[in-house]
């Protein structure tokens, strides 16, 4: 069975590219780094060789080095970059086995077959290989989807897709586990940005690349009367006392181990060496006591 084509894939390169010519807006993938620096912190161990998957910029590379969490990097770049490999998330150029940790951040959100994706970075890690990605998550600039299509409504007389649809939390746990990882962990970390207007977030977007990208997304521009209304709206619905405005955005992050035999496993069924009676320290078979009797 194909994979739905969600986003144009050619077009995400190509806005990314525009977005680090003119200046790319970094503010959350700097905290992203921040944490991943933090997330690696309590993991006693070595990293001789690891992978960056498709992180917009060479940052959590250079976090990597400079941290001395891994002796070396090779990077994954989906824009031509000096020193990294040009490849694409959906298509990983290596070998089996090859890396002792991958890393991915702000980038697999926008692919069309993420459990796909998700194999490949298993299969590219060794034994015990450690994977830890961030990507934006559903809640992301959800005050903007609503206020455009509203607005799209109200003007127009219909609605259209304009901003992408990023993954539940709720899905991920699942897709790592499908992807064949060992011990999988997801948590998100909601970031809100305030803006003096609807406009300066857009500007961001762009230079993010994470304007509209979708694959069947209308391919006439926005009527500037639809988005003066999309602006009225978000501050109308979501404008705070100081008339700024929020924007949400959601970094949910997953990691997970590739399988080895020195990995904790569940113990099989029955094999348990004491009853669960004699560790609560009750009788087998006797009757709850209800709350309040002795």
């Amino acid at each position: 069975m194909s994979t739905p084509l969600v986003f144009d894939r050619p077009l995400v390169r190509r806005r990314l590219s525009r977005a680090l010519r003119q200046g790319y807006a970094d503010f959350l993938l700097v905290r992203a780094v921040e944490d991943l620096e933090e997330r690696l912190s309590t993991v006693l161990r070595a990293f001789p060789l690891a992978l960056d998957v498709g992180t917009p910029t060479p940052l959590a590379a250079q976090a990597l080095r400079a941290q001395g969490r891994a002796e070396a990097v090779i990077r994954l770049s989906p824009v031509p970059e000096p020193g990294s490999v040009l490849g694409d998330e959906e298509r990983l150029p290596f070998s089996g086995e090859r890396f002792d940790l991958a890393v991915s951040l702000l980038a697999l959100h926008s692919v069309n077959d993420l459990p796909g994706s998700l194999v490949q970075i298993r299969r590219a890690l060794k034994g015990d290989g450690l994977f830890i990605g961030a990507l934006l998550g559903g809640s992301t600039l959800t005050e903007l989807r609503q206020s455009l299509t509203q607005a799209e409504a109200e003007v127009e007389g219909g609605v259209s897709p304009r901003v992408a649809p990023f993954a539940d939390l709720r899905d991920i746990g699942g897709l790592l586990q499908r992807a064949g990882f060992a011990l999988p962990v997801t948590d998100s970390d909601i970031v809100r940005v305030r803006y003096a207007h609807a406009f300066a977030l857009m500007r961001d977007l762009r230079r993010m690349g994470l304007t509209n990208a979708l694959h069947d997304r209308r391919r006439t521009p926005l009527r500037r009367s639809t988005l003066m209304r999309a602006a009225e709206i978000y501050a109308e619905r979501f404008g705070e006392p100081d008339g700024r405005i929020p924007a949400t955005f959601e970094i949910v992050w997953l990691s997970g181990w590739a399988p080895h035999e020195s990995q904790q496993k569940p113990l099989r069924p029955g094999s348990a060496r004491m009853r669960l009676s004699d560790a609560l320290g009750v009788k087998e078979g006797a009757p709850a006591q209800k709350p309040g009797k002795a």
